[in-house]
């Protein structure tokens, strides 16, 4: 599904990409450590032709311009600030958990340093609006205010779902109706976004815009508790990780916090300092028997429901637009 889609559309988005980081002024090793997330060359500025990242989100927005009854070429710059975007979140993402590692490759402070992290993430902040500012060239100005509305509203729905996630981490309980509040942020907004300016390109409809928005809402939010499903129950074959790494972790996925709702056992076991492979699988039993798998699961399902009955709402047009409804179900493919 993902490859058939990436070789109608990928390669300009590559281009179009490239175009806009090329605008960054000149200075010693900059290029790189703007082009490395991006996964175009390695940390010593040769060529690197792995691909990081799925480009799943202006993915949405090309097939929503198109489902939208639109030409998807004019919203290519779009498509590149909502990846340039998702980058920088990416990058300050890092330093703020301190992952040393992004794509199995050392993340950009781990090589360069915070200071040198956060300043190419401010850049790629910076180019995603240059990006953005190249609609005007195909797109009628009323609809480019409309966007831009909708693009800086997102970025504060970012930081606040980031700050939440932060907060969450120290905060002593963390409710499911926060939990869902914190993922409409962090998660699915960026989707939302996609889905409503790639709408916007294509028809200049406000009200079917929302729409489209909603769906975006919806899947996002879906797809990340599928994804707090597979960190306790997914299959390593699939999701390349060992199965319960989230609990190891102690995350406070959406099915944790559902069971420490409901069972005082699963708290006791959660205040212990360090998690042993036996206290892992008690956790795991501990939530199963409070039917938190369950509840997650069933979840997960009226999201999706959702987000795919706010695409019948919006009267999506031809082939891109069952495209649009294959991609939403291939994304939950990853079996638990």
């Amino acid at each position: 599904m993902l490859k058939t889609l990436a070789q109608r559309y990928f390669a300009d988005l590559e281009t179009q990409m490239r175009a806009v980081v090329a605008l960054a002024p000149a200075a010693p090793e900059f290029d790189v450590l703007l082009k490395y997330p991006l996964g175009w060359v390695d940390q010593g500025g040769h060529p690197y032709d792995h691909p990081t990242g799925k480009r799943i989100r202006p993915l949405v927005l090309l097939l929503c311009c198109e489902a939208a009854g639109g030409n998807w070429r004019d919203a290519l710059p779009a498509a590149a600030a909502v990846e340039l975007l998702h980058n920088f979140t990416l990058l300050h993402d890092d330093i703020q958990d301190d992952s040393p590692l992004r794509h199995g490759r050392p993340t950009v402070w781990k090589i360069w340093g915070r200071a040198n992290a956060i300043n190419a993430g401010d850049a790629l902040f910076t180019l995603s609006y240059c990006a953005l500012h190249q609609l005007e060239q195909t797109t009628p100005t009323a609809t480019v205010l409309a966007i831009w509305r909708v693009f800086n509203q997102t970025m504060l729905d970012l930081t606040r779902g980031q700050h939440l996630d932060m907060r969450f981490e120290h905060q002593p309980s963390v409710t499911v109706d926060e939990y869902i509040s914190m993922i409409g942020g962090k998660t699915a907004a960026l989707l939302a976004a996609c889905a409503q300016i790639g709408a916007l390109v294509g028809s200049d409809d406000a009200a079917r815009s929302q729409h489209f928005a909603d769906f975006g809402m919806n899947l996002g939010i879906a797809f990340q508790i599928h994804d707090d499903i597979l960190g306790i129950w997914g299959d390593p074959k699939v999701t390349g990780k060992s199965a319960a790494t989230d609990i190891l972790a102690k995350k406070k996925s959406l099915p944790v916090l559902y069971g420490l709702e409901r069972n005082q056992a699963l708290n006791e076991v959660y205040r212990r300092p360090r998690f042993r492979k036996i206290d892992v699988e008690l956790a795991i039993t501990l939530l199963e028997e409070s039917g938190a798998r369950e509840y997650a699961v069933q979840l997960e399902n009226d999201y999706y429901h959702r987000a795919l009955q706010s695409l019948e709402s919006a009267q999506l047009q031809g082939e891109p637009g069952h495209q649009l409804r294959s991609l939403a179900a291939w994304l939950f493919q990853r079996a638990y």
